[in-house]
């Protein structure tokens, strides 16, 4: 038996101000053309797994995003990206933590999962894996750009004139500061029913060298389960992870008997928020049911079922 696919992409939801049309009009265009990559993958018969991880790594190669080329930099001024994988079929992982030279950290995360021994690999290590499996290897000056780089020293501007204020407290942060957080991730149901999540990132503007964020965390910022969801978070990494918030979905439809919209809307609000969490989240269902909830101020976001229109959105 077969079944319609669904496809469902978020770009970060650390996003620009609402502002004139013309400047929302590049970021709608890169989601439908990465959600053009899924659906051939999908519309050929392919696995939710090839799909999600075709999405992503498109939008890795796009710089308007925060992952691949056009990541965030660290406090160093270099950069270092995560990414993890999950299909729900089987429950196989795999996720790459703190690379520098992989163009595209999702496809390293896949081979990760494929190589089987271990399901979230860091730096030298996912590196020489990359390189072996005959992934594309770049020079680290790749994923720079000049608007992320200002972006860096406006974000050190910012906290060394709050910081000048007030030497005994840290600087507060705008939670829906496009410097704040950012994420690509996508979740799909093929036609067979099977269920994945990918999710990639460079992390946050400014960030600790060798901080890890949510994205490579099964359970926290991926996860993908035949029996519930497939989930993909973006925010405020530490607190994706001290909430479980992709396994809180799954175990609120599992066990609470939720649809995937109860479930993802509650577990925002009664499990995120309450830890002072942002972001959001993109859901499919087992089936089909979508849920693309956020608390910050927008997310990038795009959609489809089999045989409609791609649906495409920022605010609310």
């Amino acid at each position: 038996m077969t079944v319609p696919f669904t496809l469902a992409l978020h770009g970060g939801a650390g996003t620009i101000a609402p502002t004139h049309p013309m400047a929302e009009a590049p970021y709608h265009e890169a989601m439908r053309v990465a959600m053009a990559a899924g659906i051939t993958v999908l519309g050929a018969g392919g696995s939710a797994l090839d799909a999600v991880v075709a999405t992503v790594a498109w939008l890795e190669d796009c710089p308007l995003f925060n992952a691949g080329h056009g990541a965030v930099f660290c406090a160093d001024e270099r950069h270092e990206l995560d990414a993890g994988v999950m299909d729900g079929r089987t429950l196989a992982a795999g996720g790459v933590a703190g690379v520098r030279t992989i163009r595209n950290p999702v496809r390293a995360a896949l081979e990760v999962m494929y190589e089987g021994r271990c399901v979230l690999m860091g730096a030298d290590a996912a590196e020489r894996l990359a390189a072996e499996r005959g992934l594309a290897i770049v020079e680290p000056s790749y994923f720079s750009t000049p608007h992320r780089l200002a972006q860096l020293h406006e974000v050190r501007a910012r906290r060394g004139a709050l910081a000048a204020l007030d030497h005994d407290r840290e600087p507060p942060q705008d939670e829906d500061s496009p410097h704040r957080y950012g994420t690509v991730g996508a979740v799909a149901r093929d036609r067979r029913g099977h269920l994945a999540a990918a999710t990639s990132t460079g992390g946050m503007t400014n960030k600790v060298p060798g901080r890890i964020g949510d994205s490579p965390i099964v359970g926290a910022g991926v996860y993908a389960n035949d029996t519930t969801c497939a989930v993909s978070c973006t925010g405020t990494g530490e607190h994706f992870i001290r909430a479980c918030l992709g396994h809180d979905v799954h175990a609120r439809m599992r066990y609470g008997r939720q649809d995937a919209g109860t479930a993802a809307r509650e577990a925002l609000a009664q499990t995120l928020a309450p830890l002072g969490g942002r972001g959001g989240m993109v859901v499919v269902g087992r089936d089909g049911q979508l849920a693309m909830p956020f608390n910050s101020r927008g997310m990038y976001r795009a959609w489809v079922h089999e045989g409609d229109e791609v649906g495409t959105a920022i605010f609310k």
